[in-house]
């Protein structure tokens, strides 16, 4: 983190603004700030902040005032580099920015009082001028809000008039963050220090990340995604440095011997939370594209040794894919990408300007994993999905961010399908996307894809709209919706709804509409919205039950608790298929028992609905259909499709978990396996296994249980040893996977051959020192076994690896690695190592806590240690925490301990997954009660033998 960090003086005593024009490429004027505003006769520099009895009735602008075009100056005052030289006195870093902005808008309602939104920034000389008339009005008193709405509140002695257009300029500054938000600053070296004390390596570089509500810190403005405006943008800079922006530059110029400008054209019409710039000494490739100028930027040892070719190879081509599919040109000439040593979320789609993680953009060949490239290529098709839903088209509001993320997830599928066709993960991604949605809306405390306005208003309620119901329930609504129509009939839809809307706003009606009108024109009978709207406004999904002696079907709410009780019902549309007929498609459209001859089995044969899981439901069937089910399974496996052979498996489990099938079936649903090599059905089992392993890996029913698992995982292991013991992996992706999944299940549960590879791998790597032999496709489960079988020598091999590689690929390998030590005092040293930023980057400490949490050694000193801790840790991911420090809980001391944390702490972004784990801590007691004994009997049982 920045050294000696303070306050220019400075600029503290004076802040200079920049009118510039430029004229034949001259810059003619350089005007201080105290000369500016002297023509304007600004009110006194207020006192900051105040406070005001509140807001407007709820947390939301008015909308008496419509932004059209903002003009922002900004300088962020930090040093690229501190160079320490003998006998010569160093700067001090300095975290001060500073900067002014004017706002034209159109006045659609009279008023006397402008609202918009700023937050711990200093604001003063505020000026508005009728821009109609050129006659200035006169600011009578500047407040702070300083309840949540964060609202700045500008009385004026004169109305604002309905139909004229008027201009506020404020000047501001504020201390650039070092907690990754909003205008924030991010360190990383370049080269290798000298020696410990060496800080010359150090770079510095300043960056933003301003989704949903956090623009509002870095400049006044009307910080709501319905407040589209225009965006022209100055960034005064060290000379050495680089700015990046939203749109194309324009323009850049010396301005004395330390500081620069650039300027950029105007942004396309865009939602505040989409604006960005960064100032760095990063360097560029670029992609290629017909039309559009693409490069591709990170840290210039990153740069020069080929880390950025992947994404540089396949961007171009997920636009151009963009493009052809949606009918319409990404609408600016330059898109950069760019890759960042600390970012909170792994990627942020700004329009024109989109930042990533540096392991979510960055291939090291040879170091990376293979697979590490579908992660790659999927996070880029989401984000330049996003181009279109979300920064050409936008929700009006936070509530029906679905509208933009459940797209961009859904289309990813279709994009890294296009650019990389060998990886042949579609159905990877949809299951995976099905399973978590499942996991989370089967709990009570879940919430609608489209909640209801006003219970979204403040931050915190905003941030918690980013979950998984979000992204993969919303992109699995889609998918269901496009498999209803016709996947031509949806994207002709999607077309029209993009073209309608361009550069507006829509809520899930808009959507409605426009496939409705495809449906009509293709001569569909599908009512769109009346189908939709049970999907997207309700909370959860369905439990189909399926009678196939009679054929009689119902549907419930499924959940997790058994107990609770729900009057809802959906348009369910099924597609069912039997060993002796073809697909077709059913629809089940009330809540009540109805019969369906396409769900009758004439001849003893299985029924089978939700075939390749087109539908976000699970299902459940009478004994006797199941018994087929999984015989099938056992013997001729393939006579199903590969999703549902996964499908049946999960939702075995779910119905087992909510208590509505013996727990025996789940566990029956798995006896396939000894003799299954395909991914999806052991994704799925190891997936829903895990839940089992989490409530009895601290109980008898664990030896048992991993005994059953070696015998069952021993036949995949056998499968793809020869390339493991050489080290080698095969050439199909799905298989790729399945080996790692092969390895992890084997070692963790101690089948002896797993072990003896893991150790005896590490060890020549430890023998070595340098030359590392292990494919980096199974460094990461490799390592982790290694350090869980060794000791201290191992994992300090693996920390000091850790510390001096400067390989992201590797780095994360290692870190997740680290917390597989069964040492106690080992889990402990690293995480008090979290708590250092020069150790464990802020964005990764949530992530590394997880990562101990899933350690059963780990579990409860991670509970102890975020309980000391929230304040600090909670700063990145606060929800991934909860959830995963909480995974185990399943006593009722643990419950008690965990409502007493609830009540005493501030959750902040945190609140609903605390709630969500309480929920299912409750679940977990009343589970593990009833079926503990049942699941060891059956487990010891299997393994008598």
């Amino acid at each position: 983190m920045p050294k000696g960090s303070q306050t220019s003086m400075v600029f503290a005593a004076t802040f200079v603004v920049l009118t510039i024009s430029v004229i034949a490429g001259i810059v003619t004027m350089i005007i201080l700030y105290k000369t500016e505003i002297s023509k304007l006769n600004p009110t006194p520099r207020p006192t900051y902040p105040s406070t005001t009895e509140g807001p407007p009735p709820v947390m939301r602008l008015p909308k008496s005032l419509i932004p059209e075009r903002y003009e922002v100056f900004i300088q962020p005052h930090l040093y690229s580099r501190i160079i320490e030289e003998v006998n010569v006195t160093s700067p001090n870093q300095t975290m001060l920015f500073t900067g002014n902005s004017t706002v034209n808008f159109h006045c659609v309602q009279r008023t006397s009082t402008i609202y918009l939104h700023s937050k711990n920034l200093a604001v003063y000389g505020p000026a508005v001028n009728n821009k109609d008339t050129n006659e200035m009005l006169e600011v009578s008193s500047m407040t702070f809000h300083t309840d949540e709405s964060d609202f700045l509140e500008i009385q004026l002695n004169d109305a604002l008039e309905a139909g004229m257009n008027y201009s506020l300029f404020l000047a501001f500054k504020g201390e650039i963050s070092d907690n990754l938000e909003a205008l924030y600053v991010s360190t990383y070296n370049e080269g290798l220090p000298a020696d410990e004390g060496d800080t010359n390596s150090e770079r510095f570089l300043a960056t933003t990340d301003m989704e949903p509500t956090d623009t509002r810190k870095v400049f006044p403005c009307f910080d709501e995604p319905e407040m589209k405006a225009v965006f022209d943008v100055t960034i005064i800079h060290r000379r050495s440095m680089i700015a990046l922006g939203n749109a194309e530059l324009s323009g850049s110029n010396v301005l004395d011997e330390e500081w620069k400008f650039t300027r950029f054209y105007s942004t396309p019409r865009m939602s505040t939370y989409l604006f960005a710039f960064t100032v760095s000494e990063f360097t560029p490739i670029r992609s290629t594209h017909d039309r559009v100028n693409i490069q591709i930027y990170a840290r210039p040892a990153a740069t020069d040794a080929g880390h950025t070719r992947y994404a540089a190879n396949i961007t171009g081509r997920i636009l151009k894919f963009y493009e052809n599919l949606f009918e319409i040109n990404y609408p600016q000439r330059k898109l950069d990408q760019i890759a960042l040593p600390d970012l909170n979320p792994v990627a942020m789609e700004n329009w024109g300007l989109v930042t990533y993680q540096e392991g979510s953009l960055l291939y090291e060949e040879g170091v990376s994993s293979l697979l590490h490239k579908e992660a790659i290529a999927s996070i880029i098709a989401h984000e330049l999905a996003h181009q279109w839903f979300g920064n050409l088209v936008t929700m009006e509001w936070w509530n029906q961010i679905w509208l933009s993320e459940g797209f961009a997830t859904y289309m990813s599928y279709f994009a890294v399908d296009d650019v990389e066709p060998s990886f042949k993960i579609k159905d990877t991604f949809v299951v995976s996307d099905l399973h978590t949605a499942f996991e989370e809306d089967a709990l009570a405390s879940s919430h609608p894809l489209s909640a209801p306005q006003e219970d979204i208003q403040t931050t915190y309620d905003i941030i918690n709209m980013f979950d998984a119901i979000t992204y993969s329930k919303g992109a699995i609504v889609l998918r269901m919706l496009a498999d209803v129509v016709g996947e031509r009939v949806f994207n002709k839809g999607t077309k029209m709804y993009l073209r309608a809307f361009e550069y507006q706003n829509t809520d899930q009606n808009d959507l409605w509409d426009y496939i409705q009108k495809a449906v009509k024109e293709d001569g569909g009978h599908t009512e769109v919205a009346k189908v939709m709207d049970t999907w997207t406004n309700q909370i959860g999904y369905p439990v189909i039950t399926i009678n196939t002696t009679n054929g009689e079907v119902y549907q419930k709410r499924f959940l997790f608790n058994d107990s609770a009780e729900s009057s809802l019902w959906w348009y369910v549309p099924i597609r069912v298929m039997s060993n002796t007929s073809e697909t077709s498609l059913v629809w089940l459209e009330s809540g009540n028992t109805v019969k369906k001859d396409k769900f009758i089995s004439k001849s003893g044969e299985w029924i089978l609905a939700n075939v390749n899981c087109t539908g976000y439901y699970i299902v459940n069937y009478n004994p006797e259909n199941w018994e087929r089910l999984l015989t099938q399974l056992e013997t001729n496996p393939h006579l199903i499709p590969l999703m549902n052979r996964g499908q049946l498996v999960d939702d075995a489990f779910n119905l087992a978990r909510a208590k509505i099938v013996n727990v025996t079936l789940a566990l029956n649903s798995t006896r396939f396996l000894r003799n299954e090599y395909a991914y999806l059905p052991w994704e799925s089992a190891v997936r829903n296994l895990r839940y089992f392993v989490l409530m009895f890996d601290r109980s008898e029913v664990y030896g048992p249980m991993q005994a059953y698992l070696r015998n069952q995982v021993k036949g995949l292991y056998n499968f793809f040893r020869n390339n493991t013991d050489n080290s080698e992996v095969p050439e199909d992706h799905s298989l790729q996977h399945n080996q790692i999944t092969a390895i992890e299940v084997a070692c963790s549960n101690g089948l002896p051959e797993c072990v003896e590879m893991a150790r005896n791998m590490y060890a020549d790597w430890m023998d070595s020192n340098s030359t590392n032999i292990i494919h980096p496709n199974l460094r990461s489960v490799i390592y982790c076994q290694a350090v869980a079988d060794g000791g201290k020598k191992e994992w300090e091999f693996a920390w000091e690896k850790f510390q001096s590689s400067s390989e992201t690929s590797e780095k994360e390998q290692l870190r997740q690695a680290l917390s597989c030590t069964k040492k106690i005092w080992l889990l402990n040293r690293y995480l008090e190592n979290t708590l250092d930023p020069e150790k464990i980057r802020l964005m990764d400490v949530a992530s590394t806590i997880d990562y101990i949490a899933k350690n059963v050694v780990g579990q409860a000193l991670t509970w102890n240690f975020i309980r000391a801790h929230w304040d600090y840790v909670s700063q990145g991911d606060g929800a991934l925490l909860i959830e995963g420090v909480t995974s185990r809980f399943s006593t009722q001391f643990e419950l008690e301990e965990l409502e007493r944390f609830a009540s005493t702490y501030e959750l902040g972004p945190a609140t609903g997954a605390v709630y969500q784990a309480i929920e299912q801590t409750r679940v977990n007691i009343k589970w593990v009660s009833e079926n503990k004994e049942i699941i060891l009997e059956w487990f010891e049982r299997k393994t008598a033998s």
